[in-house]
């Protein structure tokens, strides 16, 4: 008997189809299906947008662009000299000697301070450097080439200088107030010279407030200095000060508003940062000696080593060391007046017997040689021969400028302190009415 297996289906029997044909017709009604599931959309073809490349933008390191070049920077440790630094990173000393030599004229290796920063700057990274970078102070960098043919240059980084405005109120001391406002000591310092001999700012007492314009410079958008101040104001003891910066061929430094010099023939005070320990006392308890006896000066404690300074210009009589006094200089300003400096810890650079001294210039600096029990300077004042409190002298007013020349400076003044009332170089929440008195109309204009 013989078995006939066909693939077509006849009225009378039935062929069954293989395994293969059936899985084909299982994936033909799958694809058929997802027709109707899941259409096709049809429409306008998708517009792809075609974005133009970027591009990196340099960061500029020392002239060079830190895209490109691999910079590692680090600081000149205290054993650290640029050989070494160099044959660490697999330059011969051959090279070094070379580059030492070629640098003696133009920023030698062996002025490199421990402290400072330094980079080492190659094409490729995990490569010797091709070449040094110093940074001897904040103005400048000094580039060294470590090629075959050693080259170096001095680069003087550019600056911006622009006005910068600030205020404050005391509440518990000056120094904090101006610190509270983000002010340097330099900048404390230049409001000291400028109304110095207007204010006592050792007498500074809560509700005082101040007001500055001055500028400030910035590398790199970092501030990293204050220029000149180019007005101030001060209300101590409801009393208002001012002191305008003035240059022209004539005429150099701060004015009042009639156009007298703020700086009177003294200043104040020896020291720019300090407090008044010890006041002149015929009949003061000697904190060593332990007995009473006449203190004929007044002490000035400060920071060790803060700069002493003439109060006034002068012929220096005597700079030595002796006895209770220490270390100390003693000048004459005239055929009236004597200043003396007491308990120095070194003099001031020039400092001798017989030496010509400006006001403001840096005598001594200040210790605690000869009788002392803390760092300060007992400062003393001879008038006519005989020791009295320069607190209590009325020093005259210098001279104003000539008649002539006051228009010039009315013009200046008066933009200072529309500047300085509206405080226009810094958005203020509320305007301060402490400075109505400041309008030009109120002022001498002639």
């Amino acid at each position: 008997m013989t078995v006939r297996i066909s693939h077509r289906q006849d009225k009378n029997h039935f062929v069954a189809p293989t395994p293969r044909f059936s899985i084909f017709l299982f994936c033909s009604f799958l694809l058929f299906s997802s027709f109707f599931l899941f259409p096709i959309p049809f429409g306008p073809p998708i517009q792809v947008e075609n974005k133009p490349s970027t591009c990196i933008e340099p960061i500029m390191k020392f002239g060079f662009d830190g895209t490109i070049f691999h910079i590692e920077e680090g600081k000149i440790l205290k054993s650290d000299i640029l050989g070494k630094i160099l044959t660490n990173c697999g330059i011969s000393n051959d090279a070094i000697y070379k580059l030492s030599e070629h640098a003696k004229n133009v920023f030698s290796v062996n002025k490199l301070q421990a402290g400072k920063k330094f980079a080492l700057v190659s094409n490729k990274p995990c490569t010797k450097p091709d070449y040094f970078i110093y940074e001897p102070n904040t103005w400048s960098y000094v580039v060294y080439s470590l090629g075959s043919q050693p080259e170096s240059k001095i680069v003087q980084r550019p600056f911006e200088t622009k006005l910068e405005f600030t205020e404050g109120h005391i509440e518990s001391s000056l120094w904090e107030a101006m610190a509270d406002k983000g002010a340097t000591l330099p900048l404390i310092s230049l409001m000291e010279n400028a109304l110095g001999s207007q204010v006592d700012f050792y007498h500074v007492q809560q509700g005082d407030s101040f007001r500055l314009i001055y500028e400030s410079k910035s590398i790199d958008g970092q501030v990293v200095d204050v220029g000149k101040l180019k007005g101030a104001y001060f209300k101590n003891e409801n009393k208002e000060h001012y002191a305008i910066y003035y240059e022209t061929q004539k005429h150099h430094g701060f004015f009042d508003l009639n156009g007298a010099p703020t700086k009177k023939s003294f200043l104040k005070s020896p020291v720019e940062i300090g407090y008044i320990s010890s006041r002149f006392n015929m009949n003061r308890l000697h904190p060593i000696l332990k007995y009473r006896r006449p203190h004929l000066g007044t002490d000035y404690a400060a920071r060790h080593g803060s700069p002493i300074r003439a109060v006034a210009n002068g012929t220096v009589l005597e700079a030595q060391r002796k006895g209770g006094n220490g270390i100390y200089v003693k000048i004459r300003h005239d055929k009236m007046y004597e200043t003396q400096y007491l308990h120095m810890s070194r003099l001031g650079a020039g400092i001798r017997s017989g030496s010509r001294v400006t006001q403001g210039q840096t005598i001594g600096y200040v210790g605690m040689t000869g009788l002392a029990t803390g760092p300060h300077v007992c400062f003393r004042f001879w008038k006519n021969g005989r020791q009295v409190n320069h607190l209590k002298e009325n020093f005259p007013d210098p001279d104003p400028m000539p008649k002539a020349d006051l228009p010039a400076y009315f013009q200046v003044r008066d933009k200072l302190l529309e500047q300085l009332k509206s405080g226009r170089f810094n958005e203020l929440n509320t305007p301060s009415p402490v400075l109505d008195s400041l309008l030009p109309g109120k002022l001498i204009t002639s």
